[in-house]
């Protein structure tokens, strides 16, 4: 009886999700969500262990500010190699067949692994000069500490830009799921390291990201190989799909560089306030981010396969439908989302942190933070998909522009609401950013598509 509701089940999921494009990409999110599910409840419960161990101590502070840095080169540097190759990647794939698409990859991945370290030890080198900027209210102890770990997280970018070149890879084979949960071993493994080794503090989060990285990109591999897909850095010639790749790679990541230096901004001005004022920061956006991390992955993941083979086809009117589809859906669901964070935001961070060394009056800067944060979310989310479409549509030259726009306003609106609001304006200036960001990318993709429709 339990297996023929099972089969009845697993039927009825085949029928919705096959047909359209606009199908297709609901069964793909839907699957990517529940392992993105899976991901962020390993990663709050890292959180919780996290405040209970540390709160808004210096030592967390340090460890922000030097894992700030790293992660701003993989979101630069490493992140936008996925969104420059997929693309073209799929109409390889599509047009000449899984050979030369593979000899593509591997192109990419040995230009990966040349760039990559690079990037790692440029990071390190210039530390001296940059670190003192911003954590500009740091005293010598706290800077050496966030120096040490900055050391210490210095292969994260290695190990994350494989990670998601091979992370995106799957997704544009359709293997959403596996790609989804792998990011859970790096929160199981700080959890154990957090619990096992007391004596390192907040080396543990350092030494967790490291060793979560290292079995994360195993398990890739191992997942990637058996279908076939080639992982060895190879350059078979640099022809006219590298040079796409790289035409693409090249106004992506003077976007991505813009649009990842409001977070340098924001938790630079934030280490000019009171002791404590990073992590706050850092606390107020952390269940924020889960559902937009959570939908946005979802939704990124699902979409630019889908969206690239419109694009690859010109499959132009189908391209509008699906934008206009789900900007509806995104929408209608997002904002009760944002009502509810900013209306129980007091009660979340209680049950959430306080506890151990996350004090009552650690919640209440940290709720009030989390309720400027909370009216970003339908933004932020309706921008993912946007942004997606341009790259598909390799466009990125907007990403570029609006990206420039952002950084400018960034500056701004966070000098301008500090002077009132202290840390809670830095939350609402970034939510101000992202509102116009969404405007701005939505207008510009809706003027090329009725050019070519």
């Amino acid at each position: 009886m339990k297996l023929q509701k099972l089969n009845n089940i697993v039927v009825h999921w085949r029928k919705i999700t096959n047909g359209s494009a606009n199908r297709q990409i609901f069964g793909a999110a839907i699957v990517v969500a529940v392992g993105t599910a899976l991901v962020k409840g390993a990663a709050v419960i890292k959180e919780l262990v996290v405040a209970w161990k540390f709160g808004t101590s210096d030592s967390l502070d340090a460890f922000l500010i030097a894992l700030l840095v790293p992660s701003f080169m993989i979101n630069v540097i490493a992140g936008s190699v996925p969104a420059a190759l997929i693309p073209t990647y799929i109409q390889v794939r599509e047009k000449k067949g899984q050979k030369e698409s593979n000899q593509l990859l591997s192109g990419v991945i040995f230009w990966s692994l040349i760039l990559l370290p690079f990037t790692a030890i440029f990071m390190i080198a210039i530390a001296p000069y940059y670190l003192p900027l911003i954590a500009k209210g740091f005293n010598e102890e706290k800077l050496n500490l966030t120096f040490k770990l900055l050391c210490l997280l210095s292969p994260v970018v290695v190990l994350s830009g494989i990670i998601d070149i091979w992370s995106s890879v799957l997704n544009a084979g359709e293997k959403f799921f596996f790609a989804a949960i792998s990011p859970m071993t790096t929160s199981i493994v700080t959890i154990g390291f957090l619990l096992g080794f007391h004596s390192l503090g907040v080396l543990n989060l350092a030494t967790g990201l490291i060793a979560g990285g290292v079995i994360e990109i195993i398990l890739l591999g191992i997942s990637l190989h058996k279908q076939g897909i080639s992982l060895y850095p190879k350059l078979y010639s640099f022809d006219s799909h590298l040079r796409q790749v790289f035409g693409q790679y090249i106004p992506m990541i003077a976007g991505s560089l813009l649009m990842s230096s409001t977070s340098i901004v924001d938790q630079s001005m934030a280490a000019m306030l009171s002791p404590g004022s990073v992590a706050a920061l850092n606390y107020g956006n952390r269940v924020i981010s889960l559902p937009i991390t959570l939908v946005t992955t979802a939704l990124s993941a699902a979409i630019i396969p889908y969206f690239s083979k419109m694009v690859a086809h010109q499959e132009w009117k189908a391209v509008s439908h699906t934008l206009q589809k789900y900007l509806q859906i995104i929408f209608t669901l997002t904002i009760p989302l944002a009502i509810l964070f900013i209306i129980f935001s007091q009660q979340v961070v209680e049950i959430l942190f306080q506890r151990g060394s996350f004090t009552a009056q650690d919640t209440k800067i940290v709720a009030n933070i989390q309720v400027y944060y909370a009216l970003q979310i339908p933004f932020y989310v309706a921008n993912i998909l946007v942004v997606r479409l341009i790259s598909a549509m390799k466009k990125n030259h907007i990403l570029m522009q609006v990206s420039a726009f952002n950084l400018i306003f960034n500056i701004v609106f966070n000098y301008l609401f500090m002077q009132f609001m202290g840390i809670n304006g830095i939350a609402l200036s970034t939510s101000c950013v992202y509102v116009f960001c969404f405007f701005y990318m939505f207008f510009n993709a809706k003027i090329r598509l009725q050019k070519l429709t």
